[in-house]
């Protein structure tokens, strides 16, 4: 009864005038940034964050929200059209959605995508309505032992799970916790890290990291890629798939979703995980394999929906826990921070209209992005004409629109033009800033955490590790490691005996 009532007061907040507008602006500006391959869901948020500033945090919430898992819709329509994906996540969708609109079959294509996502987005959505309350109220009993511990095994989890190899992660994380504590100590007004500069006595704002790294470095890595996009089908008919189509799609979408729900939990991992597990999976458990690659409806339905179930389920830690599970979800905390709202399990008990508001704009949202996708798809398509050499300067020009009126400080627009070179030659490097981003994001809250916990114990360390909750993340911590560190070490033995 409880949940029914929750969910009453959140459809009262997201059904205002105002809540609605953000809402419709976040899936519109994410459906466009997922069409439009070369800058995804994680810089144009970096990139809008100072225009939240302005707005309350329920709307600004809301807003981003849409951006994000709207992208991962508007990923699947160049997926299908063009061959190119607008987003990592939407690579497996080229497969077989591009073969089935050489076919002649992109309308149903397209509706499927829409309808498992749609699908997709409901579960998910419900799965944090009925997992947060029992996970925040689990989350209470928290002390500082248990955050620093959770903080930990969520950033061991995020580098190993990463793309790419597990030393460059773990790297990455160990730099983002190095620039986190940059700036004036709160405890003891030491300097760290500041080398004399006056301006970074403050620390370094998070628009500069997030907007250097994601959209400045992601930008200058693109302008040295193909402008070249080919639209195979540039009209669009026929939408409604056959029934043939929908009895085969039934089945993949429903797992797709649950595999989007694991996955959209465990941090580290990407929309783009989850979509390529599907695939495997709806392969391996078809009556004739060879059909995917040839034009499957199933290698759409399946990894459209586990991407769009991740893309929802990566807020259950977020918002119970204070525990970005992705890059994406560390912009969003940071967000609530610079709101003045203090992320974790209290969040739900002392801004109800945030947490039930921003729920219940999602299953409005996944019902707007489904009347925008389908009929708006010659628009979609139009617009992927706009050249690269005319779009990447307007955005430049924003992020340093935005980042200049934050603080209204020139020094903040070099700082972030460095972090956008180093940004590139991360790409370069094959390195992720995603767990950079995370490390950066925790690094403070660990050191307070930290610091609480060594105050309570009186200097202490076995406070860790004598408190069961917190020896229960130390143990998944180890053991996270040893699973990824053995296989290698054995490897590695098996070369030196050769």
């Amino acid at each position: 009864m409880d949940l029914f009532n929750n969910l009453i007061f959140g459809f009262s907040v997201a059904f205002s005038l105002q809540n609605l507008l953000y809402c419709l602006i976040g899936v519109s500006v994410g459906t466009l940034i997922g069409v439009l391959p070369g800058i995804g869901p994680l810089g144009t948020i970096a990139i809008l964050m100072p225009i939240t500033y302005s707005v309350s945090p329920v709307g600004a919430l809301i807003m981003l929200a849409g951006i994000y898992y709207g992208a991962q819709y508007g990923g699947s329509t160049t997926a299908i059209l063009v061959n190119l994906p607008g987003e990592t996540s939407a690579v497996v969708t080229c497969i077989d959605g591009y073969q089935m609109a050489r076919q002649g079959r992109a309308g149903p294509a397209l509706a499927i995508a829409a309808i498992g996502s749609f699908i997709a987005g409901t579960f998910g959505t419900l799965l944090i309505a009925v997992a947060g309350p029992p996970l925040a109220d689990i989350a209470l009993k928290f002390g500082s032992p248990e955050y620093f511990s959770l903080m930990l095994m969520g950033l061991v989890a995020a580098a190993v799970l990463a793309e790419g190899d597990i030393v460059k992660s773990l790297a990455m994380v160990a730099f983002g916790l190095l620039l986190g504590i940059v700036g004036t100590d709160v405890n003891t007004g030491t300097q760290r890290y500041s080398f004399g500069v006056s301006e970074l006595t403050d620390g370094i704002g998070f628009i500069v990291v997030a907007v250097g790294v994601f959209a400045i470095g992601e930008i200058i890595s693109n302008l040295g890629g193909s402008e070249e996009r080919r639209v195979f089908t540039a009209k669009v008919s026929n939408l409604m798939p056959s029934w043939d189509d929908m009895k085969r799609s039934i089945a993949p979408i429903l797992r797709g979703t649950g595999i989007g729900c694991f996955f959209g939990v465990l941090p580290g991992t990407g929309p783009a995980i989850a979509s390529f597990a599907s695939y495997m999976v709806e392969k391996k458990v078809a009556d004739d394999p060879s059909r995917f690659g040839k034009g499957a409806i199933e290698g759409v339905a399946g990894p459209e929906s586990a991407n769009n179930a991740d893309a929802q389920c990566k807020f259950i830690p977020m918002l119970t826990l204070g525990l970005p599970a992705s890059g994406v979800m560390a912009l969003m905390l940071g967000a609530l921070t610079i709101q003045g709202i203090q992320p974790g399990p209290q969040v739900m008990t002392t801004r109800p209209d945030l947490f039930w508001g921003l729920i219940a704009s999602m299953w409005i949202g996944n019902a707007m992005l489904v009347i925008l996708n389908l009929p708006m798809i010659g628009l979609w398509v139009k617009l992927l004409q706009v050249p690269y050499r005319l779009l990447f300067p307007a955005i430049m020009a924003f992020s340093a629109i935005g980042v200049y009126s934050v603080n209204n400080s020139s020094y903040e627009i070099y700082l972030t033009a460095l972090f956008g070179v180093i940004g590139f030659m991360w790409i370069k490097l094959g390195c992720s800033p995603a767990p950079m981003l995370l490390g950066f994001v925790l690094g403070p809250m660990m050191e307070e955490h930290l610091r609480r916990a060594m105050l309570m114990s009186k200097g202490d360390p076995s406070v860790f590790v004598t408190r069961p909750i917190s020896l229960g993340f130390i143990i998944a911590t180890v053991l996270i490691l040893v699973v990824i560190v053995l296989p290698a070490v054995r490897s590695r033995r098996g070369e030196i005996a050769g």
